[in-house]
């Protein structure tokens, strides 16, 4: 993270890097390596540096002195990516990779159609807002099944469409048709239930068909990769988010009547005024059971449907009447609500969603469709025609084919070993144009020997169109992200700013960071320097010194049973004549402790130091040598002040981080200085104090 934030700031500080042409209405403010950087420029990056709220709050005084540090930061930073090109960093290897990885992601908003997708974003949003309860009959097809084949699973599904609107039961029919496909099939009373779900939950076709339904509404066959659904919705109630909630639970697979009893029973007291913890306690659940029967944050799709319908009725402390379900009887209690977030606070988790959604398709095949046309694509291996003024019809026949491809394609490909040498390959007329390229029958054949994988066999034919197809989506989107610097000087700017950051990150570590690490010798002859001008007087400098310290130790007794106070005291104060360490003191109390305590850490004893007001371990009455004792549980504690050490300078190893941030700042210094006069910087002072803004 520190590198991206430093990349960031380092993009705003230093704008595109362009070279203006000098002007009366914008001069010239600095000349670094002979460059130009006139006042225009400079402005914008300062300007996009400060934030609304400080630049509305500052005097005329101080945006003054913040113009004039800004621009000492900015000639600082100019010669130092000066340097780093005349370095060569911007041709780094590690330094291109790195930069290819955000160019990636700077430039995925270009290639997607931007209205598409906040729509299908906004969609996603308005549908988050209700909880589905849906069941359905699925009529498997292979998405790559012959037309004969989808033509029948697309009349059988028409049937069960025809049955459900008749009054049959779904259940009943879901049933019978995975029957019929799957010779090992067990009943499922409940076969095709599915529950709650919300939008993500389902795959898009299906989720738009859904959403177009109103309860007890049963839709047309829908077609996704799977096959052929017919759903039926059962309700759709607002979204509750991840509710805390508690209920109560009676099994009915032993004896229903005995729990359709307790229910009522249950209900009745809670009726009566006893509290729902105290009911909860008879639950079935023996998870929940003993902790008032909740249920903290939990997803819609992983409760009962019953329960959604139930809790959508209730506000907060409410319970519901008891309800019957598959597992049993129930009793739900909203203990806390949730809502949906807004719109925005939801976009990252929808875009993360989005990426790996069907949903996805949709802005890129508009952006595909529209960059045919920008870019002048042509497809030659088909037959194209335009209708002009008055009807009139003008064709452009094909002038390439798949056909050479399609002979040479074998089922090989689906195990992932099809191999075809580009000298089998005659035909070399262009496939396809796009802007000034031309792509062949070798380009595409290199390109199917890339992505074959297993997978399962299906046509050739339908394999080489699709695979076709995403070869020219493919090249589209490649030829589009390839001119983007071109086509969009925003983005062409951007990255430059980021290319930037690296490099100074790069130039900052090598040069100045790095540096100063490895130069024991100069950082050893700066702390003598710098430690003598330290002041114990200037709160400035007060990281750089002790305050008043206490040397001592502390002895724990877990039990006095292990030991008595008044024993333990005595060979303390024995050990202080002595000049005990912390092993011998230890050594003597564990002696005498009692004999069938010894051994097994019931008495410990640490030595430390501890700095005033940073210590919670004396209190403020203690800090004079001596020995002080407090109660702790069954047990009691000694403090043992050995001795009280004077505030003092600390030592190199003692603040060698603050010494060494101070030595790479002065390092810093010094490499600008350097640089400054290397590159024959020149500041216009009188353009920058005509400055106003």
């Amino acid at each position: 993270m520190r590198i991206v934030r430093f990349i960031v700031s380092v993009a705003l500080l230093l704008g595109a890097n362009a070279v203006c042409a000098q002007n009366a209405a914008d001069p010239v403010v600095f000349e670094i390596g002979g460059k130009k950087i006139c006042k225009s420029e400079f402005m914008k990056d300062y300007l996009q540096s400060m934030s609304k709220t400080t630049f509305d709050g500052m005097t005329a005084a101080e945006k003054h002195k913040s113009l004039m540090d800004y621009a000492e930061l900015y000639v600082n930073f100019r010669c130092k990516l000066a340097d780093a090109y005349a370095l060569g960093y911007d041709t780094l290897p590690e330094l291109k990779r790195e930069l290819m990885t955000y160019r990636k992601e700077l430039a995925a908003p270009y290639l997607i159609d931007s209205a598409t997708m906040n729509a299908s974003l906004r969609e996603a949003y308005e549908r988050n807002k209700y909880a589905l309860h849906a069941a359905h009959v699925l009529v498997p097809v292979a998405q790559d099944a012959s037309p004969a084949d989808t033509m029948k699973a697309l009349r059988e599904a028409e049937n069960v469409y025809k049955r459900l609107m008749a009054g049959e039961d779904i259940y009943a029919v879901a049933q019978e048709i995975v029957a019929k496909n799957n010779p090992d099939y067990r009943p499922n009373p409940m076969e095709g239930e599915l529950g709650t779900f919300t939008v993500f939950n389902m795959i898009y076709p299906f989720e738009s068909a859904a959403y177009s339904l109103e309860p007890g509404q049963i839709s047309k066959p829908v077609r996704t990769r799977y096959g052929y659904h017919v759903i039926k919705l059962f309700s759709k109630v607002k979204y509750y988010g991840r509710p805390t909630i508690a209920h109560i639970w009676l099994r009915s697979d032993v004896d229903s009547l005995q729990s359709a009893y307790g229910i009522q029973n249950f209900y009745q007291r809670l009726l009566d005024g006893e509290k729902f913890e105290r009911v909860a306690r008879g639950s079935d659940d023996m998870n929940t059971a003993g902790k008032g029967g909740e249920l903290k944050s939990v997803e819609m799709n992983r409760i009962p449907p019953e329960y959604v319908v139930n809790l959508s009725e209730l506000k907060e402390g409410e319970f519901s009447k008891p309800f019957h379900t598959t597992f049993g009887w129930h009793i739900v209690k909203l203990v806390k609500a949730d809502s949906l977030p807004p719109f925005e606070q939801m976009l990252p988790y929808y875009k993360q969603r989005f990426s790996r959604d069907q949903r996805a398709k949709a802005p890129q095949d508009v952006f595909v469709a529209n960059a045919k046309e920008k870019y002048h694509f042509v497809d030659n291996t088909v037959e194209e025609y335009k209708i002009v003024k008055k009807k009139k019809v003008i064709t452009r026949p094909a002038t390439a084919s798949l056909a050479e491809v399609r002979s040479l394609l074998t089922d090989s490909v689906f195990s992932g070993t099809w191999e075809c040498p580009d000298e089998l390959i005659l035909d070399r007329r262009p496939l396809f144009t796009l802007g000034d390229t031309a792509y062949t029958a070798v380009d595409f054949v290199h390109y199917l020997l890339y992505t074959q994988q297993i997978e399962a066999k299906y046509s050739l034919d339908t394999y080489l169109n699709d695979k076709y197809k995403r070869y020219i989506d493919g090249r589209l989107i490649f030829y589009a992200d390839d001119h983007l610097e071109q086509e969009y000087p925003e983005f062409a700017e951007l990255v430059d700013s980021y290319r930037h950051g690296l490099m100074i990150f790069k130039y900052n570590d090598t040069m100045v960071w790095s540096k100063a690490i490895y130069d024991t010798v100069g950082f050893n002859e700066f702390y003598k320097i710098e430690s003598r001008k330290k002041n114990i007087n200037d709160t400035s400098d007060a990281v750089y010194f002790w305050r008043t310290r206490a040397r001592l130790k502390e002895v724990t007794v877990d039990d006095s049973v292990t030991l008595a106070p008044k024993k333990a005291s005595r060979l303390i104060f024995k050990g202080l004549k002595k000049g005990w360490g912390s092993t011998d003191l230890k050594e003597a109390l564990e002696a005498a402790a009692d004999k069938s305590r010894r051994g097994q850490g019931r008495i410990e004893v640490a030595a430390d130091i501890v700095e005033q007001g940073n210590q919670t371990i004396i209190k403020d009455t203690e800090w004079s040598v001596g020995v002080y004792s407090r109660p702790n549980g069954k047990g009691y504690k000694y403090i043992i002040v050995e001795r009280i050490l004077e505030p003092s300078l600390k030592e190199l190893s003692e603040a060698r981080g603050f010494y060494l941030n101070e030595y790479q700042n002065e390092v810093e210094r010094r490499q600008s200085q350097k640089l400054r006069q290397r590159y024959n910087v020149t500041i216009n002072k009188d353009v920058l104090d005509q400055i106003t803004y």
